[in-house]
């Protein structure tokens, strides 16, 4: 206990330190340049596009570096949109259900790759694929489970959404569309299934999981699974597309009832980046830390490609490149709400926008947040460069090495830092692939380190002149060349 208490201490000054530089970040000239920058092109997007209100929130690891809101909550009462502006977060709502599944799996209530069917004795439905597999927890949580989109019910044209007697007495009348694990099927259906499965796993309702579990240890307070009566005054009035008067609808605040797992949460930019602190604590035991950092990379990390190899599925995250950085996140849009919360570990950055209309493109916007003001972040809370000397002892390891079977490897000081390259054959088009850093570790042990390094160790076995007889590197041998 005494342990555990010093390493809460360590963390809550690590955070108190964060703080203070964030607050540099803040105020430091070539930030506030790019941030004024982004604002008034927010501002000319919007006026261009008609958009009613946008709200933004930037979190670096566990603080708020920025947060606005543009334009109007409410057009008619000239109610501006603030961070603290509450609105749908529509298909965001799944990273909840997704955390609460990853939770659950971390409490031994339940694994993965278990059939949906060990946990809902309801879960039947025309399969068209009889000789395929069962379909799992992962499928449901990537996509690939084959269920078609949505109950069988047009509730995103009326928005009446089924009830969840509704939602089982349909599915048993439905076809699957493909067969597991064949081809990735966004399915609303899918997720929604899979808060009844949260259910089903931790003995209470779908609603006081999330509320308890999540919510409450995260400080969420002005983020709800169903709006309660109290906080609608906060919400932004939802609108539809511009139509060609220029007018647009007006949605009433929908119940998506058994769809709540995959669509019905709301929040705002400031909570969010709370909920995005969380999934950028991979490497931190913090206050509040629901989900050890090896689970939350689990749920990060790619577990299906799609086709152009530019974007896939985690474990309820989108996964997708951006640029030379890779974003996990997720978008939402239902009845004029639109969201998106864009994460990059790269930086250690996340962008939430929320935009009160059919018409409005947040990850648009996030993108174009993340691109200007994620790597300006990072470089400023960056530690300053420490100028390194090679030392000097190191020069008795440089010369060139061979193996038995004929093949070379360089050992050479470079920029200060002790490498080894090992040739290829045909040889490489860039030579640095094959450059892995020799980072000490004991004496004549090294460790290749590095983007290219294996992280195995390098020793040089030295004879009784000082000089290197020959190194062992991982489990083979290269010996000085003649």
């Amino acid at each position: 206990m005494k342990r555990f208490s010093v390493l809460v201490a360590v963390s809550v000054i690590a955070v108190a330190l964060a703080f203070g530089q964030v607050q540099k970040v803040r105020d430091n000239p070539e930030f506030v340049a790019q941030r004024v920058l982004l604002e008034k092109w927010i501002e000319a997007e919007m006026e261009f596009r008609g958009l009613p209100g946008l709200a933004i929130a930037v979190v670096y690891d566990q603080e708020q570096v920025w947060s606005k809101g543009f334009g109007f909550a409410d057009l008619e009462k000239k109610t501006p949109m603030t961070p603290q502006t509450i609105y749908r977060i529509a298909s965001v709502t799944k990273t909840f259900t997704s955390t609460a599944i990853l939770q659950l799996r971390d409490r031994g209530k339940l694994q993965l790759d278990d059939p949906v069917a060990k946990y809902l004795s309801w879960f039947t439905y025309k399969n068209r694929f009889p000789e395929g597999p069962a379909v799992t927890i992962r499928q449901l949580l990537t996509h690939t489970s084959g269920l078609p989109r949505e109950s069988a019910m047009p509730y995103w044209t009326d928005h009446k959404f089924p009830t969840h007697d509704e939602m089982v007495a349909l599915l048993h009348s439905q076809e699957s569309i493909f067969e597991p694990e064949t081809k990735y099927k966004y399915s609303n259906l899918g997720m929604a299934i899979l808060g009844d499965v949260v259910a089903a796993a931790s003995g209470q309702s779908y609603e006081s999981y999330i509320v308890q579990n999540i919510l409450q240890p995260l400080k969420m307070t002005s983020t709800s699974v169903v709006p309660p009566t109290g906080q609608l005054p906060r919400f932004a009035t939802s609108y539809g597309r511009r139509l060609a008067d220029g007018t647009r609808k007006i949605y009433a605040l929908l119940d998506a009832k058994a769809i709540t797992p995959a669509a019905n949460m709301s929040s705002t930019v400031e909570d969010m980046g709370r909920f995005a602190s969380l999934h950028m604590r991979e490497g931190q035991n913090l206050p509040g830390q629901i989900l050890k950092g090896s689970t939350l990379r689990e749920m990060h990390r790619a577990q299906w490609v799609l086709p152009g190899w530019r974007s896939g599925r985690g474990l309820g995250f989108s996964v997708r490149k951006l640029s030379d950085r890779v974003v996990y996140g997720h978008g939402g849009f239902v009845g004029g709400n639109r969201s998106q919360i864009s994460v990059s570990p790269k930086e250690n950055v996340a962008v939430i926008v929320a935009i009160n209309a059919d018409d409005g493109v947040p990850e648009f916007y996030a993108d174009r947040a993340m691109s200007m003001l994620a790597p300006v972040i990072a470089r400023l809370m960056s530690p300053p460069a420490v100028e390194t000397k090679a030392d000097s002892s190191w020069q008795k390891y440089v010369g060139t090495y061979t193996d038995l079977a004929g093949s070379d490897a360089e050992v050479m000081i470079m920029k200060n830092k002790l490498v080894l390259y090992s040739y290829s054959y045909p040889p490489e088009d860039d030579p640095v692939e094959n450059l892995a850093e020799l980072t000490p570790e004991g004496n004549n042990t090294f460790r290749m380190a590095g983007d290219e390094g294996s992280g195995e160790l390098v020793v040089f076995e030295m004879g009784p002149d000082g000089k290197v007889v020959r190194v062992k590197v991982e489990e083979n041998f290269i010996y000085p060349k003649k």
